[in-house]
């Protein structure tokens, strides 16, 4: 699910993956719907690839925004009405066992920013697994994107 889904450094929102090239990805800003190419030198990260830090194992981003939706009933945090405990609140009523000492909260803003962006684009699943049981059985495990970043 959100390995299809990049955050740019630099540029705000997140990015869909549209087609890949040896030396470039061909992207869609998720927001306004325009689509660019990324060079070698634009730097990205892949919402699968990251993880937050919790008291036991990390947890995968998609985890983390599935126990969001589920404890958010599916509704936009307002993170603009939040001070930085109020952030810390807000994101422990999810993943009570969370890193205070490693988890800042500039993180937890962008991950409750990101996830207002995913639910307002109409996602509502963000793991592999969580797909499986909604009855979604294609194999994305198949599918490779280049990462532009590397030579």
């Amino acid at each position: 699910m959100l390995k299809d889904i990049l955050s740019i450094t630099g540029k705000p929102g997140l990015y869909k993956i549209l087609t890949s090239s040896k030396r470039s990805l061909l992207v869609e800003d998720m927001t306004s719907k325009k689509r660019f190419p990324l060079g070698q030198r634009d730097r990205v990260v892949c919402l699968g690839d990251i993880a937050m830090y919790t008291e036991g194992e990390d947890l995968p981003l998609g985890e983390i925004l599935d126990k969001v939706y589920a404890t958010e009933g599916g509704k936009p945090v307002d993170v603009k009405s939040l001070d930085t405990e109020g952030l810390r609140e807000e994101f422990a009523k999810s993943v009570p066992d969370f890193d205070r000492e490693r988890v800042y909260p500039s993180d937890i803003k962008k991950l409750f920013n990101w996830y207002n962006l995913l639910i307002g684009q109409g996602y509502s699943k963000f793991t592999e697994k969580s797909a499986e049981t909604a009855g979604n059985d294609t194999d994305k495990a198949s599918e490779t994107y280049i990462d532009p970043n590397e030579d």
